[in-house]
């Protein structure tokens, strides 16, 4: 195989068949139930990088459910996010995310630099009850619920939240062990459709764990959450700041 062929192709490892397909990345139908809280705000500035301002002592916990994307499948994932500012424009910076699927966290790390692990997060309706959990192993991480579609959200605030972009974290080791990408990535979204958002009554649990800390982050008054679902394509990221250069 020649060294242009090589340069051609390649896009993802392995360099034949790689675990995930070139964009456009389209979701349907995308499920979430997100769980706002108030934190030690001394504890947000620790964990969120600068150029990135911390906007409030102010966290999120999503759960979603991932039934319809390109070239991923069927899958189901957990994050935690935290409302930032990068210059003048608004958006969230993504702590942790884990997901249960392969392709998925190979194509989110590889991309865009989303900091994903493997885990088992779920989000169902049981009953009367939206449920969100995630286990990492076998062991509890996080648990949220939210009454099942007791009010409607407000659609202008639920959509103008959602268009905001994502900052990211992505790093990328150099085979000597050092850092080769170190950057500050921004990821937005296009062709959003929001089909529904909805609150109700909320409630949210966090257990420490060694390698899901989430609980770091913990949990101080009362908490809200949105149920919402939407079709929305993911767009490929620009990157903002560049910590090696």
């Amino acid at each position: 195989m020649k060294a242009q062929d090589v340069r051609a192709s390649a896009f993802a490892m392995p360099l034949h068949r790689p675990s995930f397909p070139p964009g456009p990345y389209c979701f349907v139908d995308r499920e979430y139930l997100t769980i706002s809280y108030r934190t030690d705000r001394a504890l947000i500035e620790r964990v969120v990088p600068k150029p990135l301002e911390v906007i409030d002592a102010a966290v999120r916990i999503e759960f979603v459910r991932m039934p319809d994307s390109t070239g991923f499948g069927a899958y189901s994932g957990a994050a935690q996010v935290i409302p930032v500012k990068f210059g003048q424009e608004t958006g969230s910076y993504t702590r942790f995310m884990f997901l249960d699927t392969h392709p998925p966290i190979s194509g989110g790390r590889e991309l865009w630099g989303f900091p994903q692990k493997l885990a088992g997060p779920k989000l169902a309706v049981e009953h009367d009850t939206l449920v969100g959990t995630l286990d990492f192993g076998r062991v509890r991480v996080a648990t949220g619920t939210m009454g099942y579609k007791h009010r409607r959200a407000d659609a202008e605030a639920t959509l103008a939240g959602f268009l905001e972009p994502t900052f990211l974290l992505k790093i990328i080791p150099h085979v000597d062990g050092s850092p080769r990408i170190c950057e500050l990535v921004r990821v937005t979204k296009s062709d959003v459709t929001v089909k529904g958002a909805w609150t109700g009554p909320s409630a949210l649990r966090l257990h420490p764990h060694a390698l899901a800390p989430l609980a770091d982050l913990p949990m101080a008054g009362e908490v809200t959450g949105l149920h919402m679902i939407a079709d929305y394509t993911l767009d490929l990221g620009t990157v903002v700041h560049d910590y090696l250069a």
